[in-house]
């Protein structure tokens, strides 16, 4: 796949009831609601989630629960219990709970697992919440649907008039954290906080580093020595109790407008904003009192003193903190400096990495447009074991994720009007995918258009008619950086991995293989995807068959495939040769390519060319593309003839030739095809609808 911004072609739960709307499970008393934790927490911890939902049932329906979970979690896809935006846990429900929670609040701090949190597999790691200045621990009420399904799930609850010292609250957290990790040592523990949490987290990490523990640190409180909340200490202190009623008002004295008290202020300084339109009158007047109940003048105090302790430890324990780490910062955090501070921490945490989310407020985990779910599997941070494995770790893309995914790309596609041709067993062209074998393994061996222009059409029509994933075989630097520079954001490249990409490797290819996926492999890699002026359509192949030996081991059908069309979208005005010819552009193409783990070093000829550039293209008025995949090579049967060198070179010479051929085909029919304009297939539109297929050539 091209490693550039152009072809970046994918874009892309409640703790007492199951539904905040309604009120049939309010009954249910807190003390069912939450495990145990503080001092019991290693023994009753392994059952928190399955033991309110498996009480009373015989071992027989356990065993069944437990097989239909594994098989939910085996087929996430097409799980038909998806979350969608329609049933989405909402912020109304947010403050519903934490009124239900709030009114039976009491004791110290401690662990729950929220009931919808119940459908994880064995094998899930531990995911523990430690919430920001509400301390409620549901703060990731709108993803426990989603996280239940690939984590266990605890979250820390602190009690509105617990005084817990920052320093016993690390040491609750530490606690849970080693006893887990005897429990289960290959097991990854991952730290979830927010604000007051993230310091928590961090100050953990820092004490256990022999610990496997991962991070996602929201909008992190170390910056707190920097923020306008340390003014609203000294205030809270002199003034009395009858003109600091909490936590919104309080906001209003550090904006310098301490007259706007309204709702208007409640749900503009503490809420997303774009919530706002879904919440009704009645929604907003009971917010302020949730908010003064959650954080009275005293509890307002504590925290605020609490967060400063917060900051002051976690700071000076940043060195020893040598974990992985993902930093969520918000753009629009007006509580504390986060955009500035993940740049901060990113520089002293070795391994860790930022998510910027532009449009957000401090809260950033209650925000409409924030999954948490699919921020994990988009930077390939979730993983079962020691390390991470890029095949068995992968969670391929809710129905939800495609929708979205289809939606970014919707434009393209109707612009470009792709054309998929097949070829089934009698060696009969037909249109669309009915040739694709289903049964995996199944290797696509093909063209790497310009800037891989080709792949978006090709994998989503994969996914829509026939319900296969492809698995693209990609560069590293859609996954990791050997240093920071001016490459990309690994952020540009999220969608490919969220489609399931995988560096390219052998280990990789013998695992996609032997777990019968469907893997795409551009054997012309990058240098095939930025070629040269007038190189469009010519294929840069090693010499040596890199593909067919691994192939005939599982028996996996390869299906050598042709694309054309880049020559109707795009023509390359700026390329390689040029940009080398400009002291400053050859200098800075090797700064990129220095960045990047290189490729192929051992080859001879062009293939070993693997520089890092953007080429430069002029847009066409849209023309079309067309794919055509050959018939499948079978390798059954052949492991022991293709081991022979000169064997397996004369099927990789074959499969080359058969997608030169695929190529000259489309070349020649494209030609007659009456709607390879852009002008015939939008009156074809006009009068036959939007979504009609639009004819091509006669096959």
């Amino acid at each position: 796949m091209a490693a550039t911004r152009a072809c970046q072609f994918l874009v892309g739960s409640s703790v007492m009831s199951t539904s905040g709307n309604s009120g049939r499970d309010r009954g249910v008393s807190l003390s069912q609601r939450m495990a145990m934790s503080t001092e019991q927490i290693s023994s009753a911890a392994a059952t928190t989630t399955t033991s309110f939902v498996e009480k009373g049932m015989s071992s027989e329906k356990k065993k069944q629960r437990r097989k239909e979970e594994n098989e939910l979690i085996s087929n996430v896809y097409w799980n038909l219990d998806e979350m969608t935006e329609e049933n989405r846990k909402k912020l109304k429900d947010y403050f519903e709970e934490c009124k239900d929670l709030i009114r039976s609040d009491g004791g110290p701090p401690r662990w729950f697992s929220p009931l919808e949190c119940a459908s994880h597999t064995a094998d899930s790691p531990l995911l523990l919440f430690l919430p920001g200045i509400d301390g409620t621990g549901l703060g990731l009420i709108r993803h426990h649907h989603k996280l239940g399904k690939i984590f266990d799930m605890w979250c820390l609850h602190i009690p509105v008039k617990d005084r817990t010292s920052f320093a016993d609250l690390v040491k609750l957290v530490e606690r849970t954290v080693r006893s887990e990790c005897e429990r289960s040592p290959d097991r990854p523990i991952y730290l979830v906080g927010e604000s007051l949490g993230g310091c928590i987290a961090l100050d953990v990490a820092a004490r256990n580093p022999d610990i496997d523990l991962v991070l996602m640190l929201a909008n992190p409180a170390t910056s707190f020595n920097r923020s306008q909340l340390q003014s609203l200490i000294p205030l809270l202190e002199l003034m009395p109790d009858q003109l600091l009623l909490n936590l919104p008002y309080m906001l209003n004295l550090v904006s310098g407008d301490p007259l706007r008290m309204a709702l208007e202020n409640v749900v503009k300084r503490l809420l997303p904003l774009q919530t706002v339109g879904v919440l009704s009158s009645q929604d907003l007047l009971g917010m302020p009192q949730v908010l003064a109940d959650m954080l009275p003048r005293e509890t307002l105090l504590w925290k605020l003193q609490l967060l400063k302790s917060a900051s002051a430890s976690a700071n000076s324990h940043l060195h020893a903190v040598k974990v992985q780490a993902m930093i969520l910062c918000s753009g629009k955090d007006q509580l504390l400096p986060s955009q500035e501070e993940a740049q901060r921490l990113r520089s002293m945490l070795p391994k860790s990495a930022i998510r910027l989310f532009e449009e957000s407020g401090h809260f950033l985990f209650l925000e409409d447009d924030v999954d948490l779910v699919t921020t994990i599997k988009c930077s390939r941070f979730y993983r079962r074991g020691k390390y991470l494995d890029y095949v068995s770790d992968y969670i391929p893309p809710t129905p939800y994720e495609f929708m979205k995914i289809c939606e970014s790309n919707r434009w393209v596609i109707a612009a470009t009007s792709p054309v998929m041709l097949s070829t089934l067993e009698d060696g009969k062209v037909v249109r669309g995918l009915a040739g694709i074998p289903s049964e995996g393994p199944v290797l696509y061996v093909g063209y790497h258009m310009l800037l891989g222009f080709e792949l978006a059409p090709m994998v989503i029509q994969f996914l829509m008619e026939r319900n296969i994933l492809v698995r693209g075989i990609a560069h590293p630097m859609m996954f990791f950086r050997l240093r920071e520079g001016n490459m990309l954001d690994l952020a540009a490249f999220d969608t490919f991995r969220l489609m399931g990409a995988v560096p390219v490797s052998g280990p990789n290819f013998y695992k996609l293989l032997s777990s019968k996926s469907h893997v795409l492999l551009y054997p012309g890699g990058m240098r095939e995807a930025l070629h040269r002026k007038g190189e469009e359509y010519k294929l840069f192949w090693p010499e040596r068959s890199e593909f067919v030996r691994m192939a005939s081991r599982f028996g996996a059908k390869i299906v050598p495939f042709g694309v054309v069309g880049e020559d109707d979208v795009g023509e390359l005005v700026f390329d390689y040769n040029d940009q080398m010819r400009i002291p400053s552009l050859r200098s800075f193409i090797k700064e990129l390519t220095e960045e990047s783990v290189q490729l192929r070093t051992d080859a001879n000829g062009e293939v070993s060319n693997q520089d890092v550039h953007l080429p430069g293209v002029l847009p066409k008025l849209p023309g079309r593309f067309y794919y055509y995949f050959g018939k499948p090579i079978e390798t059954e049967g052949r492991k022991q003839e293709l081991r022979d060198r000169e064997k397996s070179q004369e099927l990789y010479l074959h499969v080359k030739s058969e997608v030169e051929r695929c190529m000259a085909y489309l070349k020649e029919k494209r030609e007659k095809d009456p709607y390879r304009n852009l002008l015939p297939r939008l009156l074809y539109r006009a009068t036959h609808g939007f979504t009609a297929e639009v004819p091509t050539f006669e096959l």
